[in-house]
């Protein structure tokens, strides 16, 4: 079982960055399509940022320019600058592997709350 496990949330103020982390037990990221979400109080779940199996990477058009998704053999990392308000939310990790990518695993999520 596949358990993806969030850390590197917290309180922020406006204009900060905090960077963060997903990981999961024995798994190698380099074979899942990982992605980033986030969900706001009374809002929808909604996709932050991806990265593929190859390394390819995709971000929302409204972290564009300020959230990079990157990883290394065994975390996935969400690097977040210029924090606004609006980028409170509670982040989840999602995990797909390349060979079942109709499964997918969530973590627990991560809150990160931006606030003077």
């Amino acid at each position: 079982q596949v358990q993806p496990v969030e850390s590197g949330g917290g309180l922020v103020q406006p204009g900060g960055s905090l960077r963060l982390s997903c990981t999961a037990s024995g798994s190698i990221f380099s074979l899942y399509l990982t992605a980033w979400y986030r969900q706001a109080p009374g809002k929808q779940r909604e996709l932050v940022a991806v990265i593929g199996s190859d390394g390819t990477t995709n971000t929302a058009d409204s972290v564009k320019g300020r959230f990079t998704i990157s990883r290394d053999r065994t975390a996935v990392y969400l690097q977040m600058n210029s924090l606004k308000p609006e980028d409170t939310a509670v982040y989840y990790c999602n995990l797909r592997h390349v060979a079942a990518p109709d499964r997918a695993y969530w973590g627990q999520g991560t809150q990160v709350t931006v606030s003077s």
